[in-house]
């Protein structure tokens, strides 16, 4: 029986809550996150299967104090595992919380500041970004299209459509948790 696998997955940064998921069924199956590495690829090590809660955190400014901020989880019980596209990945197993459904955030107003850094770390950068070089080219290429660039308009306009789908998910996820609120 093989000890390790790999595993790549595409989560988009407004489905940590998923990717959450993912990580505490594979954990039920035997299989504990060992890293995660370029392209999502996520690597396990085979374990005896238990339900360990994983936590993912999007603090840059807890990062530049990173001692500190994986101590203030340490002291929480977290298991700090590692830092990946931004993310902290923490875990910490069910028997550790006495009967309670812990997660690293206590209420909805700290989720909602958690997708507000990510908002403003990820999403607005990626935006300036596509603003700044995608959008001209795509209307430069929509009003006087060329046959040598047709295939590279056809790639940015996929890029524009894939960044719209994942501002209209974060959009709805923000929704939902400012409603909650």
């Amino acid at each position: 029986m093989k000890e390790k696998k790999a595993a790549v997955r595409l989560f988009t940064i407004a489905d940590w809550e998923k990717e959450q998921d993912y990580l505490r069924r594979q954990h039920q199956r035997g299989w504990k996150l060992d890293r995660v590495t370029f392209f999502n690829c996520y690597h396990f090590v085979r374990c005896q299967p238990e339900d360990v809660v994983y936590q993912l955190d999007y603090n840059p400014e807890g990062l530049a104090n990173k001692e500190e901020y994986v101590q203030l989880f340490a002291d929480c019980g977290w298991e700090y595992l590692q830092d990946y596209a931004g993310y902290s990945y923490f875990r910490k197993a069910v028997a550790q919380m006495g009967g309670r459904d812990e997660e690293i955030f206590c209420d909805d107003q700290s989720r909602l500041a958690l997708v507000r850094r990510v908002f403003w770390g990820r999403m607005v950068p990626a935006l300036v970004i596509l603003l700044l070089l995608v959008c001209p080219y795509v209307i430069q290429g929509l009003i006087s299209p060329h046959e040598d660039t047709v295939v590279l308009l056809a790639l940015f306009l996929c890029l524009l459509a894939l960044y719209t789908v994942a501002l209209v998910k974060f959009a709805c996820q923000y929704w939902k948790l400012r409603q909650r609120r």
